[in-house]
């Protein structure tokens, strides 16, 4: 099963981080193990001292070029049931420049990967995932909240507030609930 993981690194040293796993993941044969690294930025137009745009000598938009989240990277591995297995998280926790996983709080404990419904947002902001869109009749399953792992038939669609209406058969009952598109999965 793959699981997304937030791994913390010296502010600035992203990108350095990014290539160096790149290189272990190959050279230490645990490339079956990590199947995607990513050091998000983000890209903003450069103003003038009068709020326009800036421009370089050649006549062309100056861009700045600035981390999402300082001083972390996203690795997408394969886990099994128990989570990481030591020797991949003993190489990535020893890479240089990580100082560790966001969600263990050292002392051999394994780091908690991030929720999938909040690490699709943050694909989504990058442009890496496209937005959903549900159509009546399609067949879903909630994958957060209190009705987490059932199963129920997409009735309606707010594009403009995100929102999902599941009817949901509960004791012979067709019941609509409406759900945040980030809790609802499509099945395939």
């Amino acid at each position: 099963m793959k699981r997304w993981y937030v791994v913390q690194t010296y502010s600035g040293y992203e990108n350095s981080v990014l290539d160096d796993l790149e290189s272990r993941k190959n050279s230490m044969e645990i490339a079956d193990k990590i199947c995607r690294i990513l050091a998000p930025d983000k890209e903003e137009e450069v103003l003038d001292k009068y709020g326009k745009p800036a421009f370089d000598k050649a006549g062309n938009k100056k861009v700045k070029i600035s981390k999402l989240f300082p001083g972390y990277i996203f690795l997408e591995m394969e886990v099994g049931d128990e989570g990481i297995d030591d020797n991949t998280w003993f190489i990535i926790r020893n890479t240089p420049k990580v100082t560790g996983f966001l969600g263990s709080s050292g002392h051999g404990t394994k780091p908690v990967p991030i929720p999938q419904d909040e690490m699709d947002k943050i694909l989504e902001q990058m442009g890496l995932k496209e937005k959903t869109i549900f159509l009546p009749g399609d067949k879903v399953k909630i994958v957060s909240g209190s009705f987490i792992d059932t199963e129920g038939v997409v009735e309606k669609y707010d594009e403009d507030k995100n929102i999902v209406t599941v009817i949901i058969d509960m004791l012979g009952s067709s019941i609509p609930s409406e759900f945040d598109a980030q809790a609802v999965r499509k099945i395939v």
